[in-house]
């Protein structure tokens, strides 16, 4: 696991009305402060990164179908220095994924449906502090591909 990432499980209570999906309480361990909430869709099978934030620190769950998420550590003096972590999200997988600021990150949607991916981040969108890379032409050791077997 990539030093400073945190996977917490998220509760759903269902009941015969619908259901409650849990995401983030300030009174949480893994709060911080709060910056912004917004909520992005991607359709299965396409990828949305690699971006890294300078300052930010986010936090995202999926409400609705199942993605992707893959990390990657190029932080200097890190002791997970060129790792990369893979972690399925969604709702298969209801939790909390905490990123620090300056780890790599992109998510791919995969299933048959498109996901919604919500980020409650520790301050508000400035593209001055975003770095974006394309996710098929870079120096990160990964590859989006489906991998079967």
């Amino acid at each position: 696991m990539i030093e400073g990432v945190i996977i917490t499980p998220l509760r759903r209570i269902p009941d015969e009305r619908g259901m409650v999906m849990h995401m983030m309480r300030k009174t949480d361990h893994h709060f911080s402060e709060f910056g912004e909430i917004y909520f992005s869709t991607i359709y299965p099978g396409v990828v949305k990164g690699w971006h890294l934030h300078k300052k930010m620190v986010l936090n995202y769950a999926v409400v609705h179908g199942m993605i992707k998420l893959v990390l990657y550590d190029d932080r200097e003096n890190s002791p997970t220095k060129n790792e990369v972590q893979e972690i399925f999200l969604g709702e298969e997988n209801y939790s909390l994924v905490t990123i620090p600021a300056n780890v790599w990150n992109g998510f791919k949607g995969i299933g048959t449906k498109d996901s919604i991916v919500a980020n409650c981040s520790t301050i508000p969108h400035d593209p001055e502090e975003i770095v974006r890379m394309d996710p098929f032409e870079n120096n990160i050791p990964y590859n989006w591909n489906l991998k079967n077997g």
